[in-house]
């Protein structure tokens, strides 16, 4: 694919003056291929994701920018509904303070602004009628590794101009909207399941894992978090056959330090894995940062249940304001 072709598109776009630290296009994944070794990809932050969405009345599907510790300054060529939710950060749109968690009109020659962060680690912009780059394999997301998706597989860079969809075809801009998912600050709590191989650890590890903090060391990315702190002691050997990785499970190496994989995470991996985050702590775990900490705490799947039952009852409510 031309790279110059996607980041210089014909008809209405949003230019990146600058690109922030990590600023990548990403819709809600590419699923269903990752028995072929597609990775998945897709937002860090899924519930930001969806509620930056909604906020400017677009599916939730729909492709926005995830923003990552540093934001850009961009400039749209026409008028748009604009929503950011995430991470907080100072705003300034033509100078002027924007909001957080709410939807904003940006004219032809706006330009957005960010400025210092605040709490979180990443972002959501969401336009209105969607970033309309080609897709890959059925979706628009990024996936870093592989140069796949989004604007030639990369982050955005200053220069890129962004095509946007036909903001004519999506329901009307909601009100704003509080958090859904609590924002850490500098410190979170993650619920966990055990296994699937728990049995390849000894008896006191999942109390180990609950016992001290851990932190989210420096090389930690979007395919994953490797952690820092008390050592988990295997009881099989640390290696296992491959096999097919989710999101949110602990995979424990050799080293007994623990990685927590993420978004971009491979197909399959040959470490066990003593534990899942539940589906519904992912979002806080998608705006920790390097330095941050997490404490793990083991749930009963009820427990689990209940709360991903919790969080996508607010989530349908606000999405079906608009539909």
């Amino acid at each position: 694919m031309d790279v110059a072709a996607v980041s210089s598109p014909r008809g209405p776009a949003v230019s990146v003056i600058k690109p922030g630290m990590l600023t990548t296009v990403q819709d809600a994944g590419r699923w269903g291929y990752q028995a072929r070794g597609v990775p998945v990809a897709g937002p860090m932050d899924p519930v930001s994701h969806r509620l930056a969405n909604a906020l400017v009345g677009n599916g939730r599907g729909a492709a926005l920018l995830e923003i990552t510790l540093i934001g850009p300054e961009l400039e749209f060529e026409d008028e748009r509904l604009v929503a950011i939710t995430g991470a907080q950060f100072e705003l300034w749109l033509d100078g002027r303070q924007a909001q957080w968690q709410a939807p904003f009109t940006v004219c032809a020659g706006s330009r957005l602004r960010f400025g210092s962060r605040q709490l979180g680690a990443r972002a959501y912009l969401a336009v209105s009628g969607g970033i309309a780059v080609p897709e890959t394999l059925g979706s628009r997301s990024t996936h870093l590794v592989s140069a796949m998706g989004g604007v030639g597989g990369r982050a955005l860079v200053g220069g890129d101009r962004l095509s946007l969809g036909d903001p004519s075809r999506q329901g009307p801009a909601l009100a704003p909207h509080d958090a859904i998912a609590p924002l850490p600050d500098r410190h979170a709590t993650l619920r966990v399941l055990p296994g699937p191989q728990v049995d390849y650890f000894t008896p006191e590890a999942l109390d180990v894992l609950q016992s001290a903090p851990y932190v989210v060391a420096g090389n930690s990315d979007r395919m994953g978090f490797r952690l820092q702190g008390p050592r988990l002691t295997h009881a099989r050997g640390a290696d296992i056959i491959s096999d097919a990785t989710p999101l949110g499970v602990l995979q424990i190496p050799a080293s007994g330090q623990p990685i927590l994989l993420m978004a971009d995470r491979q197909t399959t991996g040959g470490y066990p894995k003593i534990a899942t985050v539940i589906a519904a702590d992912m979002a806080v775990a998608g705006q920790l940062a390097p330095d941050d900490t997490i404490t793990f705490a083991v749930c009963t799947r009820a427990d689990a249940m209940k709360a991903l039952i919790a969080q996508e009852r607010v989530l349908m409510a606000v999405e079906e304001r608009h539909s």
